[in-house]
């Protein structure tokens, strides 16, 4: 989930310190969930190990609980920490969910939209090691390990829907348990808005378990492989373009909820989030960043994506397309963290999008 305070970050004129505790009120928007309102408490921490050492990230962790219009609650806690002279690196969630979501089918199967109710703890954990530099000293290239949880209790479907049928994997739900291993590159000058750089993120999740997500209600196990890759052209001083190249293979029986998705804040903003599920995915998309005036700025984004399965691993006859633009507001000048407001565009579908941070 996305935070969407304007003060994430210490102020632009405090100087950095070992740890930074900062409470915020917690304001954002999304098709999914309206309007959410909530608090949070942000920690920056830089440990002592890394006094006097110049280039050492900040880590961060923030525990953070919002309510929606939509009747949801969200408890969450997102990190991610450096250590060492940014020798390791590790970044996950913890969280407890009730949600609601609109299923739209799966694949080529494509229903009404069903409204259902889950609840859900969720742990995501990757741990990294430094292992090398490529494309010079800004280059760090880190190698690990990756662990993921998820109790989804599906509480609530639609009377007669696809979900309520039974032949969905997960339409019950499902206990999802598994790991694999992972590669993380990261050349970025910035971590919240890079201007030049490549940040990459490489996993395979081997043989992960899906308790109660077959059709008698057995264990079912998938694997997949994963890769989200952008890079950041500089094309003038106040004009970035970001560019986000991503793909998702699923080789087994994975519960709907963990199916290769389309549709949200991050991947193909204008459509509802996981408005497009099956076995594979391929997504480029793009963005020109522009600084207008002081903290303000725009962008114009858009991007193509394409789904497949067992028969077909790719349906490129087939894409998925939103385009938008929007505005941003710099809160804190030192680290370049910025409100993002957004309004995007699909196929017969808009979203609007008030939060922090950018898409990638």
């Amino acid at each position: 989930m996305l935070l969407g305070s304007s003060a994430l970050a210490p102020p632009d004129t405090a100087r950095p310190k070992r740890l930074a505790l900062i409470p915020v009120p917690l304001v954002y928007y999304t098709p999914e969930t309206r309007l959410a309102v909530g608090a949070a408490a942000t920690a920056t921490l830089r440990f002592r190990r890394d006094d006097g050492f110049a280039a050492a990230r900040p880590s961060q962790a923030t525990l953070a609980v919002a309510y929606t219009q939509n009747r949801q609650l969200l408890l969450y806690l997102p990190f991610q920490l450096f250590y060492d002279h940014n020798t390791y690196y590790a970044y996950g969630e913890a969280g407890y969910y009730r949600y609601t979501y609109y299923f739209y089918g799966l694949g080529r199967q494509e229903v009404p939209r069903e409204l259902y109710s889950v609840n859900f703890p969720r742990v995501r954990v990757n741990a990294f090691r430094r292992v090398g530099h490529l494309l010079g000293e800004r280059g760090q290239l880190y190698a690990g390990l990756r662990y993921q949880y998820e109790d989804y209790q599906v509480t609530r479907v639609a009377p007669g829907g696809l979900l309520a049928g039974g032949t969905v994997p997960g339409g019950r739900g499902s206990r999802l348990t598994g790991g694999g291993l992972g590669l993380f590159f990261d050349s970025r000058d910035n971590v919240f808005y890079p201007r030049k750089g490549v940040v990459a993120d490489v996993g395979a999740f081997l043989r992960n378990r899906a308790a109660g997500a077959g059709p008698a209600g057995e264990t079912t196990r998938f694997s997949r492989y994963v890769a989200d890759v952008a890079e950041y052209h500089v094309l003038g001083r106040r004009a970035v373009l970001a560019l986000n190249y991503a793909g998702s293979l699923i080789v087994g029986t994975a519960p709907f909820n963990a199916l290769s998705q389309l549709g949200g804040s991050r991947r193909l903003r204008g459509y509802y989030e996981a408005r497009y599920r099956d076995q594979n995915l391929a997504l480029v998309q793009s963005e020109l960043r522009l600084e207008v005036y002081k903290r303000l700025g725009a962008v114009v984004f858009g991007g193509v994506g394409a789904l497949g399965d067992q028969q077909t691993l790719l349906r490129l006859r087939d894409p998925k397309a939103a385009y938008g633009a929007g505005l941003r507001f710099t809160a804190n000048r030192r680290d370049h963290l910025n409100v993002r407001l957004d309004y995007g565009l699909g196929r017969q579908s808009t979203g609007f999008y008030l939060t922090v941070g950018e898409a990638f």
